[in-house]
């Protein structure tokens, strides 16, 4: 599964059935779990097969602030198994937060896991380290180290390895892109961190309005209604990488997933709204066709969705994740 060195810096269905009523009762009542200081084997993580104690419906089993790495507290997963007999295809949960906020239990990564899990799949809800804590590359390093635990525990987990996917939204759907741009590329692995000898692949993502090129995001938005501030010496871009983002243009240029692009990238769905004043629309419109052109449109699906923001309602309908499972059942059954 590793891939070829071809980018810019190189690299060696389901019918749809939402239940509303749990998914009311889930954004009502879920709150953050806070991260526990765990110095203890992977084994012995206590599971708690109460659906009930974890707002989730469906749901087998889950295993809760799993420590994937050790260099930090923020390195910790929670892995949800859905009712059946597996071994099940896992989709990476990565949340938003402008790199420098958000947690693996929040309330919109909760949603997605229940959908999910109501189709039959496994989650694994990610943290990694924040900007405020870590530069990047630490947070694609802290991603793909958990790709590749949850491979090497896919006994244990009942995963089946070769049906991995990932899905983010805004910083998140940067992460789940590196994710599936990335894979091989020796200096974004974070192989220290361990698990060097699984792959961080994944066969299919789901990018909400992920950032692409942060270099560019003032000047798209010149001339519009949206603000910029992207170039600013406290953006939260240029904390991620440790200094104003145009003074280090080398070193934002890895966090562009469109500078890894190859013929064996994962498959893609992409959407973003059209009145996105935090990301412009057009990174994504952008990189959509740049996958295009590189992996092929049977394994591309972009939307501008009229009229929305970053993030909303509208990304959340039946209809709309319809289309989202659709897309996950056709790569990864």
């Amino acid at each position: 599964m590793k891939k070829e060195s071809r980018g810019l810096f190189g690299r060696p269905p389901k019918p749809f059935q939402l239940i509303p009523a749990a998914l009311m009762l889930l954004l009502a009542s879920c709150s953050m779990i806070p991260a526990l200081r765990v110095d203890i084997p992977t084994a012995a993580i206590s599971v708690d097969d109460s659906a009930a104690e974890s707002n989730l419906t469906g749901l087998a089993a889950r295993y809760v602030d799993v420590p994937y790495a050790t260099v930090s507290e923020a390195q910790r997963l929670d892995v949800y198994l859905p009712e059946g007999e597996g071994p099940f295809p896992l989709v990476v949960v990565i949340h938003g937060g402008g790199f420098e906020t958000g947690d693996k239990a929040g309330r919109n990564e909760k949603e997605r896991t229940q959908l999910l899990i109501s189709q039959g799949f496994a989650v694994a809800s990610v943290n990694y380290r924040l900007s405020n804590e870590a530069i990047y590359p630490a947070q694609i390093q802290d991603v793909k180290t958990a790709v590749r635990f949850l491979r090497s525990k896919a006994d244990e987990y009942n995963l089946d390895p070769e049906r991995f996917g990932a899905w983010g939204a805004s910083a998140g759907g940067t992460l789940a892109a590196l994710l599936g741009t990335t894979c091989g590329v020796e200096e974004l692995e974070g192989a220290r961190l361990g698990y060097a000898e699984y792959s961080s692949c994944v066969s299919v993502v789901v990018d909400w309005f992920g950032l692409v090129d942060l270099l560019a995001m003032d000047a798209q938005f010149e001339g519009t209604r949206c603000e910029g501030g992207h170039n600013d010496r406290d953006s939260a871009e240029s904390r991620l990488v440790g200094a104003p983002i145009q003074k280090v243009p080398k070193r934002v240029a890895k966090t562009n997933p469109m500078n890894y692009l190859s013929d064996d990238d994962a498959a893609f769905f992409i959407q973003h709204g059209s009145r996105d004043c935090r990301v412009p629309p057009i990174q994504s419109q952008l990189f959509a066709e740049a996958l295009i052109e590189t992996i092929g449109e049977e394994k591309v699906y972009y939307e501008e969705i009229e009229g929305v923001g970053h993030g909303g309602v509208e990304f959340r309908t039946d209809e709309n994740y319809q289309k989202v499972l659709d897309f996950l059942n056709r790569f990864l059954s």
